[in-house]
């Protein structure tokens, strides 16, 4: 039964998990936005102090790997490489679009087979990060970064249910209105169901390179010119 440390930084929250084969054992999360940076860390080292442990009786670590906060992916990845390479253990990395398909599916039952749960990460403005998965939980569509208007999704909609999620889905309720069309609320990435996916990659020895791994960012991250006058 593998002893997996799960960290999900993709977005405002910031959440670390432990499990033992399917097992949650410790579980901390934070809902307050930048925390990343401070609390990552201190998340880790509770837990470890708390179940009597070391990092090294870890048998893998994973991570969030986008979309998301380019500032909250890369502060993720930083710390899980930096574990994984110090114990000398595998990187594992989870599709934070997915974490979330595995919340909707552990949480809600859905009767028609063939709807289409598209979760959506707010990436500013009016566009998204999304894909489209099946109620396997198996993605059937690539991620994108797209605009929202009133002719996204119109014509699958027309023929099939999309059920939308994520805290980019909540500026698009008013936009996308066929009846076709629906929302389910408070679904953002955690830790906690990330443990399924993790257990399936380690099983299957779906393993990352250490030392060249990177986030899967989507989109280049563009820096600002301050305002401020001298």
């Amino acid at each position: 039964m593998p002893l997996i440390l799960n960290i999900e930084t993709a977005t405002n929250v910031c959440s670390v998990s432990l499990a033992k084969d399917k097992e949650i054992i410790a579980n901390k999360i934070s809902y307050d936005e930048k925390s990343h940076s401070e609390l990552l860390t201190v998340f880790i080292e509770q837990i470890v102090k708390e179940q009597k442990i070391s990092l090294k009786d870890l048998d893998a670590v994973s991570v969030s790997k986008g979309p998301g906060s380019y500032t909250g992916l890369r502060i993720g990845v930083s710390s899980a490489k930096g574990i994984a390479y110090g114990i000398d253990k595998p990187l594992i990395a989870i599709s934070t679009l997915q974490t979330m398909v595995y919340q909707v599916l552990s949480e809600h039952k859905i009767e028609d087979k063939n709807t289409i749960l598209c979760p959506m990460i707010d990436a500013r403005r009016m566009e998204v990060y999304n894909a489209f998965y099946n109620l396997e939980g198996e993605q059937v569509r690539e991620i994108k970064a797209e605009i929202i208007d009133e002719n996204s999704y119109k014509d699958i909609l027309e023929n099939q249910k999309i059920i939308f999620f994520g805290d980019g889905s909540d500026k698009c309720k008013n936009i996308i209105t066929h009846e076709n069309a629906s929302f389910i609320e408070k679904i953002t990435p955690l830790s906690n169901y990330m443990i399924d996916l993790s257990l399936k990659s380690f099983e299957k020895q779906k393993f990352e390179d250490v030392a060249y791994f990177e986030p899967f960012y989507l989109k280049n991250f563009i820096a600002t010119k301050s305002k401020k006058m001298f």
